[in-house]
């Protein structure tokens, strides 16, 4: 078992991947890998070897059990059976007779394709995942299992399969030492009995892990260092002259001796002078080291191939036949189905609810049939109903591509084929839109007075579930195209708008230029438009003579469809449904191909960091306006920051250097006057309400405890450390004392020196670093601290000082990116996230874990960090899981805690820990601690549930009758009454900006991170002149010519279409946008930066500055294309209606998000209430002819008005004929009146409804944001 061990950015994942097979496309490589002296052509190495990522990528509503179960049933068991069967056949030979229950485990564990099988049983007990095995996995929206137990799922999933060869990049991080001690311990069990290679590459080895490898791995800079057993490593380096200290963990030593800055403190040759050894150097110095000769000369001679088993390299690309693994996906593919039932439950809820308001506003006694004018409100019918069920799939776009990134690892490590994973899909959506379809046209169809007979009824039900598996389909292939949630969304409204417009009910048939035809024929809406229309038209009810001569057709039934552009035989409609079904077909079919050769976006390549000498340059050129902002800051509010306390000021302590000499420069810039200030809190309980989960396996109370009677104090000046195994709830008793939980019940006292604590004030006071870094991707790491110190501070801002201290200067100018994704790697936003905190100069400052995730190296800058932190005086606590002798000594005081949230030990650490040694070892039938062992990891081991069981102790009724605790209680007690002459805190204004200077940052960083967003603001723009151009091409020309009644319909399908499809597309882009920020702002929030209003106010700024430069774009092209008169009021009138339409739209996206707990709820909201928009715009059904008690919607949709003002501004004041079928000629103005209701002189009105609905939508936003907050903590 070999570990691989290197500083960040040094290559380990590279080579990982390199080895396993999966080469990066851009990178270019030489030189050979070969297994067993095969080369990777002539295998399937992706099958024979597995490569664990860093990420968990997870279904997140299947269990644990059905995760494992899924996996090892794709997999197969691959040479276990073979080898059985060689057994077997031996065993006969020599005549012995197996152990039944040995022989039946054997046979168990080898068959191949079992739905659930022994092998999973067998991980999860390894993997301590019993415990967790029927809950669910949980995504950032469900609450499912801890952050290490996902860790401990993605490394079972690939246990469970048949690989010989397992690379592991970073399984630790999240997962406490002794998790992390556990698994490695089993992994190494498993190395040594079925003969598995491995390597592991680890960030923060503990000592005791260390001691469990055979086989060490140094990179640095790309180039292994050493490699070769683990006893031989410190020996290589004291050759060149580096020795490790006594009480040093050797990987921290290996990782630090090969970077520049930490070298010199190892040096042990004291007769020569240190001079630095670079890397190249002590590669050269390994080829002439034993190990490293002995090595050369092993890869000297070629490997023989005989010695191999011929089952050890996989042959096959898939582990079990073509028939099980369909099997398996459909069976997850049900189960997936049922999980999610309640978004299919809302879907049908809402076709319901659509199909109840269409039946009421087309209601039977309304709708006159037989005559020439009844056609056009049964056309309005058909084409809603059409779009409705089309519509109802843009949801299957979603969640399709929430379901990617899982897909795309499982087609990598070859669990199955593309074709499995969509055919299920395919075929169980089937029976939905029977269902869906079969809903809507129950509701409706007699309803509405569709034609009475019922094959006709039936016909009508089979187009539309035509129509709705195209759109499913169509929606899938879309989602797949795009990978991204964002693009996925354009791509989609865009294909939307090509298939509705050239659809045929838009613009008329005849209407298009002839060059656009075949738009026409390869819309698949066209085809469903015709079948209903065929359907309902050739009925024998609209079979009374055609009175009308100008269309030479016999029936009123023809000539309706004829005056639209439609097909007048009735077989068409048997074409139409042929080609629908096609469609979907074709579209499957493309989904499917898509799967199989598309590859996710993106890729995590760490930032490379300048090194130091170019620093100094770099300061000078760092953007100009930053440092005329920092003058303005300044300015910009000189309130004292602290008005009660005059007298805190004066013992600022300099006298608190002594501890750390060599960082004494680096203080001047943290000896910004602050008040140092102590926590205080006694008997502290909290419960939470009882989850469901729990309640139905049968537990009676109502509330869970999390925390069980802890008291403590944390003190200025003092490093104290919160310590636990996972779920002891140190997290808990952080968001407790700092105030951020959301929900749940406190019970005990906190004070702060002396006075209770009071949440406005102690936000003010307090930092708080999250263990997940949240920041906003589009800014740079020097703009972040910036906002949060203009923010928070109210006079001098000391950016630069802090940059220093976290080292960050190197990373000033990069962009922070999304996590895993782009951007900073983990360690430099775990820095990141302290420094935002620092700027705000806290008194008081709470950590959760700042060093998981972290190798030695960066653990140990983010502690010197946190360490002179707390030597200028401040308070700081953090909760730490696995640490390394170094990080645990460096605190003064402990609270540790065991499960069930009961403190076990509170006090001070003493020299190499050894005040809490002897409290442990004072303890009765308590094992010693070794010599040189980490006492962290010691006192984990021994107050483990397991070993309290065994001694029959409670360590925690211990502590509680120890003098320990009479001392703390004493501490606490003095702590909790306040000194004489101090005050208690007070701030004259809740937040420490006003409210412009709190607009104004806010408008800064929405500004860049708008700026630095191209995927969304050019994709919105490139779209918008695409559609520009496409509807100036469509209807080109189209605004002059008014002759007939269908131009005016075409012109006002123009402006419907217009107004409609950008703002939609507008509403669907923004809402990924404002998700993202969301959660950010909740940080923000929290740490009490701003209130919601100029948070609120900025956001909608900037997006109204890209919207205005938008709309101009589209009104410029549209507006000359579609050839309207150039009148200078004319123009102004058509670029204001539709900025303020993109505005309304924008908004009301903004709206919803902010108004729903997720994403996906948004989305279908959304789609719900534009659709209701749409109907009810004046363009499906005109005004005149919407029923007397739906009239009244019609001013409360906002496209309505839009439509009204577009319409009217344009041809409003025209007085010149038209001809309209069976009513002979009329002038413009009389009949944009009598028929569509439009008058010229209420543009007024109009114009006032826009900005009513525009500040209407910006309020709720605003309020939305302010008063619901939907992170349960």
């Amino acid at each position: 078992m070999t570990l691989l061990l290197g500083p960040p950015g040094s290559g380990k994942t590279t080579l990982l991947q390199a080895l396993a097979g999966k080469r990066d496309k851009d990178l270019r490589i030489s030189g050979r890998v070969s297994y067993c002296g095969h080369e990777l052509s002539e295998f399937v190495p992706r099958r024979t070897c597995a490569y664990i990522s860093q990420h968990d990528l997870h279904q997140g509503e299947m269990t644990v059990r059905e995760t494992l179960d899924f996996s090892g049933r794709c997999l197969g068991v691959g040479t276990r059976y073979d080898l059985l069967t060689e057994l077997s056949r031996r065993e006969k030979e020599v005549g012995i007779k197996p152990d039944p229950e040995i022989d039946a485990f054997m046979k168990a564990t080898a068959m191949a394709g079992q739905e659930t099988s022994l092998v999973t049983d067998y991980v999860l007990k390894i993997l301590e995942l019993d415990i967790c095995a029927d809950i669910i996995v949980g995504n950032e929206m469900r609450r499912g299992i801890s952050g290490g137990q996902k860790k401990r799922v993605t490394i079972g999933e690939m246990l469970v399969g048949p690989a010989k060869a397992l690379f592991m990049d970073e399984i630790s991080n999240g997962l406490d030492s002794s998790t992390t001690f556990q698994i490695v311990k089993f992994m190494r069990q498993m190395v040594h009995i079925m003969d598995v290679t491995m390597i592991i590459s680890l960030l923060q080895p503990a000592p005791e892990t260390f001691d469990l490898f055979d086989d060490i791995i140094l990179l640095s800079e790309g180039q292994i260092v050493y490699q070769g057993p683990c006893e031989n490593v410190l020996e290589f380096f004291e050759d060149i002259g580096f020795k490790c200290p006594e009480r040093k963990g050797v990987a921290d030593f290996l990782q630090e001796v090969t970077s520049k800055k930490d070298q010199e403190q190892y040096w042990c040759k004291k007769n020569e002078p240190y001079r630095y050894t670079s890397v190249p150097e002590f590669v050269d110095h390994f080829h002439n080291f034993h190990i490293g000769q002995q090595l050369y000369d092993e890869l000297g001679i070629p490997y023989d191939r005989s010695k191999a088993h011929r089952a050890a390299l996989v042959k096959e690309k898939y582990g079990i036949s073509n028939r099980e693994l369909l099997k398996a996906c459909f069976a997850r593919e049900w189960l997936l189905m049922k999980r999610n039932s309640f978004i299919y439950i809302f879907k049908t809820t809402q076709i319901t609810i659509m199909s109840i308001i269409a039946m009421t506003v087309f209601f039977r006694t309304e709708m006159k049939h037989g005559q020439l004018e009844d056609g056009g409100k049964y056309y309005g019918a058909m084409f809603f109903s059409l779009t409705n069920v089309m519509f109802n799939g843009v949801s299957e776009l979603g969640l399709t591509v929430v379901r990617l990134p899982v897909f795309f690892k499982q087609r990598d490590f070859l669990f199955h084929p593309a074709w499995a994973f969509g055919l299920p899909i395919w075929l169980l959506r089937i029976p939905l839109s029977l269902m869906e379809s079969g809903v809507w046209i129950c509701l409706t169809y007699y309803t509405i007075g569709f034609a009475p007979s019922a094959s006709r009824f039936f016909r009508q039900l089979l187009a539309f579930f035509s129509i709705h598996q195209m759109g499913l389909s169509l929606f899938r292939f879309i989602a797949v195209l795009g990978r991204v949630q964002v693009v996925a969304n354009t791509l989609g409204t865009f294909t939307l708008l090509l298939v509705f417009v050239l659809g045929g009910f838009i613009v008329a048939k005849d209407d298009i230029a002839p060059w656009m035809i075949w738009g026409y024929y390869i819309s698949p809406m066209m085809y469903g438009q015709n079948a209903i229309a065929i359907n309902e038209f050739l009925d024998k009810r609209w079979s009374a003579p055609n009175p009308y001569p100008l269309i030479p057709e016999p029936t009123v039934g023809k000539v309706l469809l004829k005056a639209r552009g439609m097909f007048v035989e009735d077989y068409w409609y048997w074409i139409c449904v042929g080609a629908l079904l096609g469609f979907s077909v074709l579209f499957n079919i493309c989904f499917i191909i898509a799967l199989t050769f598309l590859n996710p976006l993106g890729d995590s390549k760490s930032v490379i960091v300048e090194e130091d000498d170019n620093k100094k340059s770099g300061k000078q050129s760092s953007n100009g306006q930053l440092q005329m902002r920092g003058i303005e800051m300044s300015t910009s509010s000189t309130a004292p920051l602290f008005q009660g306390t005059d007298m805190a000021m004066k013992n600022t302590p300099d006298n608190s250097i002594g501890s750390g000499a060599e960082n004494a420069p680096t203080r001047r810039g943290m000896v910004l006057p602050f008040q140092p200030l102590s926590l205080a809190f006694n008997h502290v309980n909290y419960h939470v309400d009882m989850p469901a989960e729990m309640k139905g396996q049968g537990i009676e109370e109502s509330r869970l405890q999390l925390l069980r009677d802890v008291s403590g104090a944390f003190r200025p000046g003092i490093l104290t450390a919160l310590v636990g195994v996972s779920g002891a709830g140190k997290t808990t008793l952080m968001d407790v004392l700092a105030g951020r939980k959301t929900n749940g019940y406190i019970e005990g006292s906190i004070s702060i020196s002396g006075y209770p604590k009071n949440q406005a004030t102690f936000a003010r006071v307090n930092g708080y670093c999250e263990q997940n870094d949240i920041h906003s991707p589009n800014v740079t790491v020097y703009e972040s601290l910036v906002y949060s110190a203009w923010l928070r501070l109210a006079k001098e801002m000391f950016v630069e000082e802090i940059m220093d201290l976290v080292e960050l200067n190197s990373l000033r100018n990069s962009l922070v990116g999304v996590p895993g994704v782009d951007g900073l790697s983990t360690e430099q936003r775990k820095r990141l996230t302290i420094a935002v905190e620092l700027v705000a100069n806290p008194s008081i400052i709470f950590m959760d874990e700042p060093t998981s995730g972290l190798d030695a190296r960066a653990a140990a800058i983010v502690m010197r960090t946190v360490r002179n932190t707390v030597d200028t005086g401040r308070t700081v606590v953090c909760t730490i899981h696995q640490p390394s002798i170094d990080i645990f000594e460096a605190f003064d005081e402990l609270l540790l805690m065991k499960r069930g949230g009961q403190v076990i030990y509170a006090g001070p650490l003493g020299h190499h820990s050894q005040k809490l040694v002897d409290y442990f070892e004072a303890i009765p039938y308590v094992p010693k601690i070794k010599d040189g062992y980490n006492p962290a990891t010691w006192m984990l081991e021994i107050s483990s549930p397991a070993v309290e069981a065994e001694l029959d102790v409670d360590f925690a009724e211990i502590y509680a009758n120890s003098e320990l605790y009479k001392r703390n209680q004493e501490l606490i007690k003095e702590l909790s009454t306040p000194s004489p002459g101090s005050k208690d805190l007070y701030f004259p204004t809740k937040y420490s900006q006003s409210f412009v200077t709190q607009c104004k940052a806010c408008f800064w960083k929405q500004y860049w991170s708008y700026w630095r967003n191209p995927q969304y603001n050019a994709i919105r723009l490139f779209i918008t002149i695409v559609i520009g151009v496409l509807f100036g091409l469509i209807f080109w020309n189209k605004g002059d010519k008014t002759r007939k009644e269908q131009d005016l319909l075409n012109l006002l399908g123009a402006m419907f279409a217009a107004a409609l499809f950008l703002g939609s597309t507008n509403t669907a882009a923004v809402q990924p946008v404002v998700a993202i920020e969301r959660t950010v702002f909740y940080r923000e929030r929290a740490a009490g930066m701003y209130s919601a209003l100029p948070y609120a106010f900025a956001q909608v700024a900037v997006e109204i500055i890209y919207v205005a430069i938008q709309t101009f774009v589209y009104t410029l092209i549209l507006y000359s294309m579609i050839g309207f008169h150039w009148r200078l009021e004319k123009f102004l009138w058509f670029y204001f209606f539709i900025l303020m339409c993109f505005i309304y739209y924008t908004l009301y996206g903004m709206m919803v998000v902010t108004l729903t707990p997720s994403y996906q709820i948004a989305a279908i909201f959304m789609s719900f209430f534009l659709n209701i928009w749409n109907l009810f715009s004046g363009f499906l059904i005109t005004r005149p002819q919407i029923p007397i008690w739906w009239r009244w919607y019609y001013w409360g949709s906002p496209v309505s008005w839009t439509i009204y003002g577009l319409v009217t501004s344009q041809v409003g004041d025209k007085t010149t004929p038209i001809e309209v079928p069976g009513q002979g000629y009329m002038l413009v103005k009389y009949y944009l009146k009598s028929h569509l209701g439009f008058e010229y002189n209420f543009l007024g009105a109009v114009v006032a409804a826009h900005i009513g609905f525009v500040l209407v939508f910006l309020f709720v936003f605003a309020y939305g944001i302010k008063f619901l907050n939907f992170q349960r903590r």
